[in-house]
C-alpha cells in the first residue's frame, strides 16, 4: 500500500473546496493511503481510527512539545512556556494538574444555571420570529458568556476578547496561518485583568491560578508567575470560545436535517447526551491535530521519517467503518459514540464536559421554544479557519 496513490488523491487541509466536505476523500485516504504525504506543504497524514488513537497515547514518538496546530510546527518558533497543549510529561503532568482544579464537576454543575439563564434570555426575544441567524443570536457569543464566567473577564470587554480569538484563527481562504512568534499563545491582553484580581479575588480560574500552591517540574513548591497565568487564561479562552461555538451550528443543522430525530429527541429529553456526542463525532469542530514526529516511524511499509510533521484527523477516524457501524450515518440511538473529537489519553480536552454542557442546555431550550426548524442553506457560510471547521452563518427557517 503506497502513501500517495495516484496523482488524483490530494488532500490539503487549506483548500476551501476540500474544507466545503472533506469525507469523501478522508474516505479515500483512508482506503488507498493511511499514512499519506503532501509534498507541497510537507506533513504526513493518519486516518486511520487505530492508527489515530494510538499516535494520540504515543507522546514520545508524536511530541506536542512544537505545538499541536501544523502551522505552528512548519513555523519553527520557539513556543512560551505554561501551555499545556504544547506540553508532554513531566511538564504537562504538573501544569493540567492545575487546570482540573477548575473543570471540577462541582463547578460544570454550577455553571449550568448561568448558561441556561443566558441561552433563555437570547431565545425568548427570537419567539414569534419566521427566522434568525443562531450563530449570531447565540452560538458567537455563548462560549465566550461562559469562558468569562470561569475566568472573571468583564462583560463589557466579553465581545472585544473573542473577535481578538477568532482573528487569531482566522486564515485567507486557501492559505495557510499567517504565524507571528509573538501572538503564539499571547497572553498579554490578560495581563490587565489580572494585575486587578490580584488585588480582588473572587471565586474565579484567574485567582485559583494566582494563589495555587504546586510543585513544578523540578520539584520546586510554588506558585506560578503573573506571566503564566496571563498564557493559561489566554490558552483557556481561545480553546473555549472556538470549538464549543461551532458545536452549535453543527447541532442546529444537523436537527433540521434530521427531523425525526429531533422530534424523538423533543419527546424525550434522555437523549441530549447522545444527540451531543454523535454531532461531536459525525462533524468535529476540529478536524485535527497536530505532532511533531521525535523518531523514524513506519506504517504500512512507509517510513515518516525523525523531524515531520504529522496531522492525526479526528474526523476521518470517527467515521471509519473498520470501528464504527454505518459511519457515514447520523443517528443519535448509536449504540457506540466514543468519538475521538475531544483526544484521546493524556491530551484529552480539558473543557470536554463544558463544551457537552454548552451544546446540551442549548439545544434543550432551542426545542423548548421551536419544536421544528429548517435552515437556509443560500445564507449559510463557513469560517474561514484550517483549525476549526464550523459556520459563520446559519439562519434558521422557523413555520
Amino acid at each position: 500500500m503506497s502513501t500517495t496513490t495516484g496523482s488524483d488523491l490530494y488532500y490539503d487541509p487549506y483548500d476551501v473546496e476540500i474544507n466545503a466536505d472533506p469525507y469523501p476523500i478522508y474516505e479515500r485516504l483512508r482506503e488507498e493511503a493511511p499514512i499519506y504525504y503532501n509534498a507541497e506543504h510537507d506533513f504526513w497524514m493518519l486516518t486511520r481510527h487505530a492508527d489515530v488513537e494510538k499516535a494520540l497515547v504515543n507522546w514520545k514518538t508524536f511530541t506536542s512539545t512544537r505545538s499541536d496546530i501544523l502551522d505552528i510546527i512548519r513555523a519553527g518558533y520557539d513556543l512560551p512556556g505554561g501551555v499545556i497543549l504544547f506540553e508532554d510529561p513531566p511538564v504537562h503532568t504538573k501544569h493540567r494538574g492545575l487546570m482540573s482544579r477548575v473543570f471540577t464537576p462541582r463547578r460544570m454543575a454550577e455553571l449550568e444555571d448561568e448558561v441556561r439563564a443566558y441561552c433563555i434570555a437570547c431565545l425568548d426575544p427570537l419567539v414569534g420570529a419566521s427566522s434568525f441567524d443562531i450563530i449570531e443570536e447565540l452560538a458567537r457569543m455563548l462560549p465566550m458568556k461562559v469562558i468569562s464566567m470561569l475566568l472573571g473577564i468583564p462583560e463589557q470587554d466579553q465581545e472585544a476578547v473573542r473577535d481578538k480569538t477568532d482573528k487569531n484563527l482566522r486564515t485567507e481562504p486557501g492559505k495557510p496561518m499567517n504565524i507571528k512568534q509573538e501572538e503564539v499563545a499571547s497572553g498579554a491582553m490578560f495581563e490587565d485583568y489580572i494585575d486587578w484580581r490580584a488585588e480582588h479575588p473572587s471565586d474565579d480560574l484567574m485567582t485559583v491560578l494566582l494563589n495555587a500552591e504546586f510543585e513544578d517540574e523540578t520539584g520546586t513548591s510554588r506558585q506560578l508567575t503573573r506571566a503564566e497565568v496571563s498564557i493559561y487564561t489566554a490558552v483557556l479562552a481561545g480553546a473555549g470560545n472556538e470549538t464549543t461555538g461551532r458545536l452549535i451550528g453543527w447541532l442546529t443543522k444537523l436537527m433540521a436535517e434530521h427531523p425525526d430525530q429531533r422530534r424523538a429527541v423533543h419527546q424525550d429529553r434522555s437523549l441530549l447526551p447522545k444527540v451531543i456526542d454523535e454531532t461531536l463525532r459525525f462533524e468535529p469542530t476540529g478536524h485535527a491535530t497536530a505532532r511533531y514526529v521525535t523518531e523514524d516511524i513506519e506504517y504500512y511499509g512507509t517510513t515518516v521519517p525523525a523531524g515531520s510533521p504529522i496531522l492525526i484527523s479526528l474526523a476521518a477516524a470517527n467515521r471509519d467503518p473498520r470501528h464504527f457501524t454505518n459511519p457515514d450515518v447520523f443517528d443519535i440511538h448509536r449504540a457506540d459514540t466514543q468519538h475521538l473529537t475531544f483526544g484521546y489519553g493524556l491530551h484529552y480536552c480539558l473543557g470536554a464536559n463544558l463544551a457537552r454542557l454548552e451544546g446540551r442546555v442549548a439545544l434543550d431550550e432551542m426545542l423548548n421554544r421551536f419544536p421544528e426548524w429548517d435552515v437556509d442553506y443560500s445564507g449559510m457560510s463557513l469560517f474561514p479557519t484550517s483549525t476549526v471547521r464550523g459556520w459563520e452563518s446559519m439562519p434558521v427557517l422557523l413555520p
